[in-house]
């Protein structure tokens, strides 16, 4: 049964199952995730009233399943500027801002990173699917730093199997909270959805594994006295969240991370303090060796200008 753009209404006869599961089992068109989403959305309603996914169900209660019409694929350029560290006509190497989302998703049609990319070449249309054109790889929201794009099919094939056989050499710029004492290390832990927070990656048995590799670079103190680690780290692998995860995990979340750490008011960063400094591969034609690097940015120098270096001493 297709609902797009429809209304449905169930009425429960056998109580005790949560609404997901329910709704899920009902609307065979719906998974289960999908069905998450809605109930986040608000779009299924119990007796007409907002409910958690978790809600069980009573004998009589009416439920009011509303599938919203699919957004058109369609993605308008959009003449956003761009932070061209590198551009040939097989690739482009952007140094992407804090604050861009990377592709068009739910609740970001425009304004996103592909958006300003086919502004800028249009010919990119097409390659690679209709929401993600040249996408080989992504940054979260909130970090900012290096991004490659494929101007091409060919490009594109090639700089995904250097992604997936994890020969692509990507280092971060990361402040944590407190005082990292060991000068390097190597975390690895898997990592997998949160067991309760759809939004969030934990350290968990049987989840992907993940390796990441740390080297401390700087200390510093705040005007509270609280201590700062500045680190260079290195992903191994390309989990989701990994590092903002694996740092938390550690017990060093990155400052400014609300999500994986302290409230963003109780450190010195407005953001998650996570810069994708240097990214290096081969050239997806040539086979060159290409070392893109992107500088920190303002908002995260004022942060290390704000704080006080520790010197070897401690002091």
């Amino acid at each position: 049964m297709k609902l797009d753009g429809e209304t449905q209404e169930l009425m429960v006869q056998v109580p005790g199952e949560r609404v997901d599961r329910y709704v899920a089992e009902e609307i065979p068109s719906l998974s289960r995730t999908a069905v998450q989403r809605l109930i986040e959305a608000e779009s299924i309603t119990v007796n007409g009233e907002a409910v958690q996914a978790a809600y069980r169900l009573r004998q009589g209660d009416q439920i009011t399943v509303h599938v919203p019409p699919p957004q058109p694929l369609a993605i308008e350029p959009e003449a956003i500027p761009l932070d061209i560290l590198y551009e040939d006509c097989d690739l482009l190497a952007v140094n992407k801002a804090a604050g861009m989302v990377v592709h068009p998703a739910a609740g970001h049609r425009s304004g996103t990173l592909v958006n300003a990319i086919l502004a800028h070449c249009p010919d990119l249309q097409g390659v690679g699917g209709k929401l993600r054109p040249g996408i080989v790889h992504r940054l979260d929201k909130d970090t900012s730093g290096v991004i490659v794009v494929a101007k091409h099919d060919q490009a594109l094939r090639a700089l995904q199997r250097q992604f997936k056989r994890r020969t692509v050499e990507k280092h971060y710029t990361a402040l944590v909270i407190g005082d990292v004492p060991q000068k390097e290390g190597v975390i690895e832990a898997p990592v997998a959805r949160h067991p309760r927070h759809r939004k969030r990656m934990a350290v968990r048995s049987g989840g992907k594994a993940a390796r990441t590799r740390w080297q401390v670079m700087e200390r510093y103190w705040d005007e509270h006295r609280r201590l700062y680690t500045l680190l260079d780290v290195k992903l191994l692998t390309g989990r989701t969240h990994q590092i903002r995860v694996h740092l938390s995990w550690m017990g060093y979340p990155l400052a400014g991370d609300a999500v994986y750490g302290p409230p963003r008011a109780a450190t010195s960063a407005p953001r998650q303090f996570l810069h994708a400094r240097v990214l290096a591969i081969r050239h997806p034609v040539t086979t060159e060796r290409l070392c893109f690097e992107a500088p920190l940015p303002a908002d995260l120098q004022r942060v290390l200008d704000s704080l006080t270096l520790v010197d070897a001493d401690g002091n």
